[in-house]
């Protein structure tokens, strides 16, 4: 009988603890920070060259801002899609491509201090004449740009080897025996 009183004691101060503990409400804070995205105008870009066509479509703005101030935390990403077309009659080697952000009147929209530079997108490809490649671009945007009237244009940057070295086979005129 004595197990049993104390088996007992033991399941109501366990019910008691578990009661009292779940009756304190747990306040639950609302998300101090928040995803943004916003869809640039025109979402939709080509850029034509001697040798290429990019075209850069589905352009978009993600920043992560303080919920309660509205400020810029991280640094913006630039998101979308890319699509080069070699124009050339030769293989093009392609490297990267860049990104510049200038202003309404065309300077720099530098990158302040403590920012994440990414604004090149490594691509490395080589082309055949005709040949397609595709990605999904995703590099990083100056915060004084996403603000209000700061972007102006964003340039483009291809970076590509024009022609490919060429092979050349050496032939050794000696007889060998």
């Amino acid at each position: 009988m004595h197990g049993t009183k104390s088996s007992l004691w033991f399941l109501g101060l366990c019910l008691a603890i578990g009661f009292f503990g779940c009756a304190q409400q747990q306040k639950v804070e609302a998300p101090k920070q928040e995803q943004v995205t916003k869809n640039l105008v025109p979402a939709k870009a080509e850029v034509t060259g001697p040798a290429f066509l990019v075209e850069i479509n589905d352009l978009q703005v993600q920043t992560t801002v303080n919920t309660a101030s509205k400020e810029i935390v991280e640094t913006p990403s630039l998101k979308g899609r890319i699509k080069i077309t070699n124009k050339s009659k030769d293989i093009l080697d392609i490297q990267a491509v860049t990104f510049e952000y200038l202003d309404g009147a065309g300077k720099p929209i530098p990158f302040s201090s403590g920012e994440k530079v990414g604004n090149v997108y490594a691509f490395w490809k080589a082309l055949k004449p005709e040949e397609v490649a595709e990605g999904a671009l995703d590099v990083t945007i100056p915060r004084k740009a996403v603000g209000e009237k700061a972007l102006g244009t964003i340039v483009v940057n291809l970076v590509y080897v024009p022609s490919p070295l060429k092979r050349e086979t050496l032939t050794l005129p000696e007889k060998v025996e």
